[in-house]
């Protein structure tokens, strides 16, 4: 405790400030934006969406500077506990979860002004996980032993979440985090090809495994006979195109979008975010949040291609790699490319656990911009396999 006390005193001194410059300005957007999309009249004003997301923004600077405050090898030797603290809070979607689309992925709790969702705060937790066991097997990452420790722990976190929630496209988060931190961490190519072989040999009883509307949301990509008036399952992705195509070069202006200050765009604060920017800040809007989107994945690169300490790396690449899933899937379904699958974009999207824990995530890289190498009497301490 004494040491994490120091960390923290030094935060400023020692934490990745650029980086957290960086989601303060991503977050400043976001509350425009935000102010913007939620003017509408079926939202009731802005206010209560911008107080929430100030907090949550506050909160998540605090979650941050905690993170990168406490040393990775404190979570590398408790990795059970954080398997165990995933697992658990999958599991309260039982009893306490509430359903979506189909899905029950968030906690409904009265007495917090927002929803939950668990995976989001599994995310972190996984990240450390994988880079500890992939830090164990680090000389032989490739051997048949190390790819089973390494892919369990992925199969027991994508199982249970859709085993309790239904929710593929969240669970998809996982494994892409599991295929980024094991490229990036020296895992043969011949592992990526047979488990590639194995989906394609799969993927007809997987797709029976699906819900009819899971099945549509994927089938609608390739099949322009499905819903071709865009009244059904088509019918969010309609009107997201209209939306970006109807801002133009420079967009229709904040508090100004037609369809988005008339409040006819599904999710237009959340998930469909990306979409009303382009319809009031035209491509230009669109191009800065993808400059600003790439700008946060390279300097979480750039931390961890920084840091001679292999599971310090594999941290930063994890979080990398949850960032460019998440951007490339919500932009992609707002240009109807990706089937609609509820992912927020990263810090930009209303939400506040959302915002939280991509905070708390980034924060784990800031740490290991403190800490690029653990201390001297801890190289030789050899987490548990």
């Amino acid at each position: 405790m004494g040491d994490f006390g120091r960390e923290l005193k030094n935060f400023f001194r020692k934490g990745d400030m650029i980086l957290l410059v960086m989601c303060l300005a991503i977050s400043a957007f976001s509350c425009l934006v935000i102010a913007s999309v939620t003017n509408a009249e079926k939202f009731g004003g802005s206010t209560r969406y911008i107080i929430i997301q100030i907090g949550a923004t506050g909160l998540g600077v605090l979650v941050y500077a905690i993170m990168s405050s406490i040393d990775l090898e404190f979570f590398s030797e408790h990795r059970l506990a954080l398997t165990v603290i995933n697992i658990g809070l999958l599991l309260l979607l039982v009893p306490f979860g509430r359903s979506v689309s189909g899905n029950k992925s968030w906690l409904d709790f009265s007495f917090l002004p927002f929803d939950i969702q668990p995976a989001e705060i599994c995310k972190i937790f996984y990240i450390l996980v994988a880079a500890s066991v992939m830090a164990s097997h680090q000389n032989r990452l490739s051997s048949v032993r190390s790819v089973i420790h390494m892919a369990y722990h992925m199969i027991l976190i994508v199982g249970i979440n859709i085993l309790v929630s239904r929710d593929v496209g969240v669970s998809l988060i996982f494994v892409f985090i599991f295929i980024g931190m094991a490229f990036s961490g020296g895992v043969k190519l011949i592992w990526f090809l047979l488990s590639g072989s194995a989906v394609v040999a799969g993927f007809p009883i997987l797709w029976t495994k699906l819900d009819s509307f899971q099945q549509k949301r994927i089938l609608v990509l390739f099949d322009p006979s499905i819903d071709p008036y865009g009244t059904g399952v088509r019918y969010q992705a309609k009107l997201s195109l209209q939306s970006i195509t109807g801002g133009g070069m420079t967009g229709q202006g904040l508090f100004n979008g037609n369809r988005t200050q008339a409040g006819a765009l599904p999710a237009q604060h959340t998930d469909f975010i990306f979409s009303s920017i382009g319809e009031e800040m035209g491509y230009v809007g669109c191009a800065l949040v993808l400059v600003m989107m790439f700008a946060l994945v390279a300097r979480c690169i750039w931390v961890g291609a920084h840091s001679p300490d292999f599971m310090r790396k594999m941290v930063c690449y994890g979080a990398a790699a949850a960032l460019i899933f998440q951007v490339c899937v919500n932009v992609g379904m707002c240009l109807g490319v990706m089937p609609v699958i509820g992912l927020t974009l990263p810090l930009v999207s209303y939400g506040g656990s959302s915002v939280v824990t991509i905070y708390a995530m980034l924060g784990l890289v800031s740490g290991v911009h403190a800490r690029p190498s653990p201390r001297s009497h801890e190289r030789y301490i050899q987490p548990p396999r």
